[in-house]
């Protein structure tokens, strides 16, 4: 029997803004706390998206936003969607701007959802790329070197000067669905890519909202992440550690195969970097071993749920998302030690590694799953999700296939 005792009388509702029908971090938002019987309800873009289907979702509002508009709007949306709840909700975001939005406006959500008591302005300083540098410095965590370059003559010259590759990721929180400059993040590998980009990304101030950070090639570096749940109390967090093995696009994208393999330093560095900003809820962080030194650098800072949350998992059956439900809630988080497993997203995972061998010319690794594999998609008591997503991921994934 689980040592796992939530309140089933106080729902959850994935709380998601801009168009990404395709997510199974959502999904598994749904998934884990389905399975423990409390009842889950989730903001969706129709009544087809993978979420929509699960048989562990209580009710799916469908609320297409794009992200861009007036926070009033959404902070009405979201009061609405409480009334219709019609008891106190545990929110659970799956982007930053989802995460920012909560934030910023806890006062007036306050009556209907249960919130971690985090600083209203700490949420966007975090997911701004520019913010997160300044704490990084402030607070001695080492990070990439980076910039911010005003405008495309400046980026050009930053290329000129650093040399390629180089790594852009949108600066700012909700300005990424603005006005984006990449698509995600993305290695630039010379200065006709570099003018390709500018072409079409433009905001109309001449501006461009993009930070440039130096590129660490994957033979002299690793990529590492950290889950983690940080309690209303402020008390120790409970810290998941892992590798990410493949992405898609490849080096640079969502997460399709990881390992989850405890790293008692790293975990204490998140663990740390939390404790002097007074974080508070769950965050998703990533960070590269730069093998040249030793030396973990923090690339991203999401104060939200990650994709590949479920990869972690205690041998009490905790998950950050579940530990989020019981502190809110007031339940104890019970104790156990972080499993040892893997995570994979199959149909993401598939052309990743196909693109990774051919550039590398080499045989694919570690592309049959383990006994111990968390699947992305795949479930045996929620199958729908998986065949609805298969679905709708064909075609783009055919297109992306070619571009590669």
């Amino acid at each position: 029997m689980s040592p796992i005792e939530p309140d089933r009388e106080t729902p959850a509702l994935l709380v998601k803004l801009g168009r990404y029908p395709l997510h199974h971090g959502g999904l598994g938002v749904v998934r884990t706390l389905g399975r423990l019987g409390v009842p889950v309800h989730a903001v969706v873009e129709d009544r087809w998206t993978p979420v929509a289907r699960s048989r562990h979702l209580g009710r799916a509002f469908v609320r297409p936003t794009g992200g861009t508009e007036r926070p009033e709007r959404l902070v009405a949306m979201l009061l609405e969607l409480g009334a219709a709840i019609g008891r106190p909700v545990v929110p659970v975001a799956t982007d930053d701007e989802a995460a920012v939005l909560l934030a910023e406006h806890a006062a007036e959500l306050s009556g209907r959802y249960l919130l971690p008591p985090v600083a209203p302005g700490l949420p966007r300083r975090l997911a701004s790329k520019a913010g997160l540098a300044g704490l990084c410095a402030e607070h001695g965590v080492d990070a990439p070197r980076g910039w911010t370059p005003g405008g495309p003559a400046e980026l050009l010259a930053l290329g000129r000067e650093h040399g390629y590759p180089l790594v852009l990721k949108n600066l700012e929180a909700f300005t990424r669905l603005r006005a984006p400059v990449v698509g995600h993040t993305t290695v630039v590998h010379g200065e006709e890519q570099l003018r390709a980009l500018l072409a079409d990304r433009q905001e109309p101030s001449g501006l461009v909202s993009v930070l440039v950070q130096e590129y660490l090639p994957p033979e002299r570096s690793e990529d590492w992440f950290t889950h983690l749940y940080c309690g209303p109390e402020g008390t120790a967090p409970l810290v998941f550690t892992g590798r990410k093995l493949r992405s898609w696009p490849p080096g640079a994208g969502v997460t399709t195969r990881a390992r989850a393999l405890p790293e008692p330093r790293l975990a204490s560095l998140a663990s740390e970097f939390c404790r002097r900003i007074g974080y508070r809820g769950v965050a998703d962080l990533d960070w590269r071993l730069d093998l040249r030194d030793g030396r973990y650098r923090l690339l991203d800072f999401n104060p939200r749920v990650g994709a590949q949350f479920r990869l972690f998992e205690t041998t009490a059956g905790v998950d950050v998302v579940r530990a989020l439900h019981l502190g809110l809630t007031g339940r104890p988080v019970p104790v156990g030690e972080q499993l040892v497993r893997s995570f994979g997203v199959g149909q993401l995972d598939l052309p990743s590694a196909v693109v990774t061998a051919w550039r590398e010319r080499r045989r694919p690794a570690d592309l049959r799953p383990r006994w111990s594999t968390e699947r992305g998609w795949l479930c045996a008591d929620d199958p729908l999700p998986a065949l609805v997503g298969a679905v709708r991921f064909g075609a783009a994934a055919a297109v992306r296939l070619r571009r590669f």
